[in-house]
């Protein structure tokens, strides 16, 4: 997966965001690098997805976020893609998933029914990710793995530059989120776009990103997976409870494992 150029496709430097007067991110300082696609790891509260939402320009921060093609090329804003790690909704409105794809492509009210293009657009967008087959379910009836691939196919639609992935899968099996990431991987090859995935699973970590940067309401380590994910590494971010598992021969790596997260999964950084 492994690409040679080394452009960069963001620049973060020296980002801190503070709310409420604490400090959640503290000079923050990394590069996603095209192409590739880049973990982001960490405890509970160390504040994934608080910069994956300065990213999206969604929380106030300090410091500078550059896109360096779009100011490299004298383009616009870059096209980001993201995929939230919930989706609050009510379960039980009549809403079907080609209503919710046409929300945001066509002009009128999607009570007013759909437009022969708003529907031809959902079918390929969900084609692309392998659900069309789910365009007239509702949208509260779909399983997590569903929903999370209706949130991806919504998010590649207008062809990203860079994609935010917050826990894919979120409190899924881990095979789960293994598979959506083998998924995912293959997406990727045909695409390249940068990808920048928060998982608590430092296995599929370890098998699917080219790069970490470890996060800790600051920067721990970042650079090449194999050389980041190091027992003193590991503890440096998750304390003495953080250590290495290995589950045979199967991949020669072993899976690794921060401390039991006590259900922490759920809460957002």
């Amino acid at each position: 997966m492994m690409v040679t150029a080394h452009h960069h496709t963001l620049e973060i430097r020296d980002l801190s965001v503070r709310a409420g007067g604490v400090e959640i991110l503290s000079g923050i300082h990394a590069d996603i690098r095209c192409g590739e696609v880049t973990a982001l790891v960490g405890p509970n509260g160390a504040g994934k997805t608080t910069l994956l939402l300065a990213i999206l320009g969604l929380v106030r921060y300090t410091g500078e976020i550059r896109f360096c093609r779009a100011a490299e090329h004298g383009e616009g804003a870059p096209r980001i893609g993201y995929v939230p790690q919930r989706l609050d909704f009510d379960r039980n409105a009549p809403m079907t998933v080609l209503d919710f794809l046409a929300l945001s492509s066509q002009r009128y009210p999607v009570v007013f029914g759909h437009s022969a293009r708003s529907k031809r657009s959902a079918r390929e967008t969900l084609a692309r990710v392998g659900v069309d087959h789910l365009i007239s379910r509702p949208l509260g009836k779909l399983s997590g793995g569903e929903l999370q691939r209706i949130l991806l196919a919504l998010a590649l639609r207008d062809d990203p530059d860079i994609l935010l992935l917050d826990e894919p899968v979120s409190g899924a099996d881990l095979s789960g989120e293994g598979l959506f990431c083998e998924f995912l991987g293959q997406i990727h090859s045909e695409s390249r776009f940068s990808l920048l995935l928060v998982s608590h699973d430092l296995s599929v970590v370890g098998r699917h990103a080219d790069r970490v940067i470890c996060l800790n309401r600051r920067i721990i380590c970042q650079g090449a997976t194999t050389e980041m994910l190091t027992p003193e590494n590991l503890e440096a971010m998750y304390g003495s409870g953080a250590h290495l598992v290995s589950h045979g021969p199967a991949d020669g790596r072993g899976h690794l494992h921060p401390p039991a997260a006590g259900g922490g999964e759920d809460r957002r950084d």
